[in-house]
């Protein structure tokens, strides 16, 4: 199993979750409002601290945990309903995961 996660647009969120209504077996996700500001290439100035402290803006962060034979078609949906080819786009990574339980079920 894996963990996917991946910070994204706002505006991209109805677009990805639509594509997965239509993924067969699609295991569902978790979605948090977050904030958050994109690598720099240099060194910032801000005018004051309340600038440097605010310089942040709004995204969605989703996480998914999925058979390894699904990441391929998440991180691909992901990848094509997030991407407009305009720094803050997002980012997208994908990670093992050891354990994994419904707790819904009862436990063994």
């Amino acid at each position: 199993m894996k963990e996917i996660k991946a910070i994204i647009q706002p505006k991209r969120l109805e677009r990805i979750r639509d594509a997965f209504r239509l993924l067969p077996g699609f295991p569902g996700m978790s979605v948090s409002r977050i904030q958050g500001c994109s690598a720099h290439s240099g060194p910032e100035s801000h005018a004051s601290l309340r600038a440097e402290l605010t310089d942040f803006s709004d995204k969605v962060k989703l996480e998914i945990v999925a058979d390894d034979d699904m990441v391929e078609p998440i991180v691909s949906l992901i990848h094509q309903h997030a991407y407009s080819g305009q720094t803050g786009d997002g980012i997208l990574w994908v990670m093992p995961v050891e354990t994994f339980h419904r707790l819904c079920r009862k436990p063994d």
